[in-house]
């Protein structure tokens, strides 16, 4: 079988790993640069660290909107109305498929992890993403189906900001690190405090989306998975406050190491 890059282009990292047989055999991760011109040529110079003629194409998985390609109005990379697709298309001459990073997320788990018939993906990164999963199948909707980050919650305000303002909150008491597993650990009352109100905003999220879905499971994924357990058990309780169906689903974190970059690389076969 033929070897395949798939690339993980997040607002924080670019994470890039070349995969054969369904496995990721080398890996790759730097930091995503701020702006547009540092970050098109960081993407390049790590893509084509792990190039070879052996490489029949290139997925990327990188935040939303996108249409055709082009990533449309995503918020946390510079690259408003860029089509990335021809750029690296142009760059390197290989298969070039993009998608959602979430839903990239959602197909690695349809064939490597929860292997269910209807479930939903939650990624918490830089943002708040989602992934639709009906009958197996990656639902789309009229393109874009699936931005779970911007279900408007208190405040006016969306899922992703609460997130984002949580990990500045985090920071602050933390001395610098954005990790739910640090602040778990914290005694002070205001760590406590945070929590506390993370638990409710994803309750009232994940509340809605049940509803709406009634899915098998909701799977999540990101750094706040090495909070482990715990941190599942608290936005359960929240969400069952929400939440009016009778059958609750499993909310589990992913299971996956590299779900974002095996999930790019099913894009280009």
């Amino acid at each position: 079988m033929a070897k395949k890059i798939g690339v993980d282009l997040g607002g924080t990292n670019m994470r890039v790993g070349i995969v054969e047989n369904d496995k990721v055999i080398k890996y790759l991760s730097k930091e995503t640069p701020k702006t547009k011109d540092e970050l098109l040529e960081g993407l390049t110079n790590i893509i084509s660290e792990s190039l070879s003629e052996e490489i029949s194409g290139i997925g990327i998985a990188c935040p939303g909107p996108l249409k055709d390609g082009a990533i449309k109005n995503t918020p946390n990379l510079p690259l408003k109305n860029f089509n990335l697709k021809k750029f690296l298309e142009k760059k390197f001459g290989k298969k070039i498929a993009i998608e959602n990073d979430a839903k990239c997320v959602a197909l690695s788990e349809i064939k490597f992890g929860v292997k269910k018939k209807n479930f939903l993906v939650l990624t918490f990164g830089t943002g708040v993403g989602g992934g639709i999963i009906i009958d197996s199948k990656l639902y789309t909707g009229n393109g874009n189906a699936g931005e779970m980050g911007h279900i408007i919650l208190s405040e006016g305000k969306d899922f992703e900001k609460h997130w984002q303002e949580s990990k500045e909150k985090i920071k602050a008491i933390t001395g610098g690190s954005p990790m739910i597993k640090d602040l778990m650990k914290s005694k002070e009352k205001e760590a406590e405090k945070i929590l506390e109100g993370i638990y409710q905003y994803c309750g009232q999220a994940i509340g809605s989306l049940i509803n709406i879905f009634n899915p098998e499971a909701i799977v999540l994924m990101g750094g706040a998975r090495e909070a482990g357990k715990d941190f599942i058990r608290g936005i359960q309780k929240e969400a069952k406050k929400y939440a009016i169906v009778p059958d609750m689903p499993d909310i589990l974190w992913s299971k996956i190491e590299h779900p974002g970059i095996l999930g790019a690389s099913l894009l280009v076969g």
